[in-house]
């Protein structure tokens, strides 16, 4: 049976993202959160279908979720016609997923997101996932790489939405900022509040929408180590970055010169087709 749950006053049923469902499902199968995992469900059914509409889900697109916890968002996504994948750890939740998403057709496999080959999902898969916030860098370069994956929707903390979506020469602006430029395009659609979650993380979350240009070329693994090396040292210059990498610090002046750029300039003051440009005159990449 897959709902337990007792009519509420007016006869309905409650919805599986109420709090009162949630708590229930929780004491029922005898789970409690666990931080380590980044686990906060959604209790917010307006957060659950902003994130579901911002994400395109729709009747037949291919759709990766990461961490489903409870089923709550996946059962958003699925009601959509959308069909849906998801990747989960924690084998503690086998029994509670099966009642939840045990009518349904969504595809639950089991193991690590970390372990998981993106690069063989369809064409046209977006991700749509609440990300566990202790590894939300690590997935989303493996995202950006996947070339199956057209979009990624996710809620991020905050303050990695604002690093995501920052330019160049503002303080938020670093290496995950420059390598989702790289791909495609980042839109912050809406922050999420603290209670929207049960229990209620340390900080507020944000819905991020990343779009991947799959007609460009993808970057060089030279070029994105370069880039990461530039912007490693927030407060040292470019040219002390790319010095501490091996770079001659003549041949950095040089560049640097040829390019019209200061020679005190910080990394995170330069657009990414000058430091393209940079890494083509040290012979980085071609």
């Amino acid at each position: 049976m897959n709902d337990p749950i007792p009519p509420t006053s007016s006869g309905a049923t409650a919805p599986l993202y109420s709090p009162a469902r949630v708590r229930e499902l929780l004491t029922r199968h005898g789970l409690k959160p666990t931080k380590s995992l980044g686990q906060n469900f959604l209790i917010d059914g307006n957060i659950l279908r902003a994130i579901a509409e911002a994400g395109g889900a729709a009747p037949g697109v291919p759709v990766l979720e990461i961490g489903p916890g409870l089923g709550v968002l996946t059962r958003e996504i699925h009601s959509r016609g959308a069909q849906v994948t998801t990747l989960e750890k924690d084998e503690r939740l086998r029994a509670v997923l099966s009642e939840t998403l045990g009518d349904t057709d969504v595809q639950i496999i089991w193991g690590d997101a970390l372990d998981f080959d993106y690069s063989a999902l369809p064409d046209g898969t977006r991700v749509i996932a609440n990300l566990p916030y202790y590894i939300t860098g690590l997935l989303l370069s493996r995202f950006m790489r996947a070339p199956g994956i057209v979009s990624a929707t996710v809620l991020v903390q905050k303050e990695v939405g604002q690093r995501l979506a920052a330019k160049p020469g503002t303080d938020n602006y670093g290496f995950l900022s420059a390598i989702a430029a790289l791909y495609g395009t980042v839109r912050h659609v809406r922050d999420v509040p603290k209670g929207a979650f049960l229990p209620a993380p340390d900080v507020t979350s944000s819905v991020i929408r990343l779009d991947f240009d799959r007609s460009r070329p993808a970057p060089e693994p030279e070029f994105l180590k370069f880039i990461e090396a530039a912007l490693h040292h927030r407060r040292k210059t470019l040219r002390n970055n790319l010095r501490m990498i091996g770079h001659d610090g003549e041949a950095i002046d040089a560049a640097l010169a040829g390019l019209n750029i200061r020679p005190d300039v910080r990394a995170e003051d330069v657009a990414l087709h000058d430091l393209r440009d940079m890494a083509v005159k040290l012979g980085v990449i071609r």
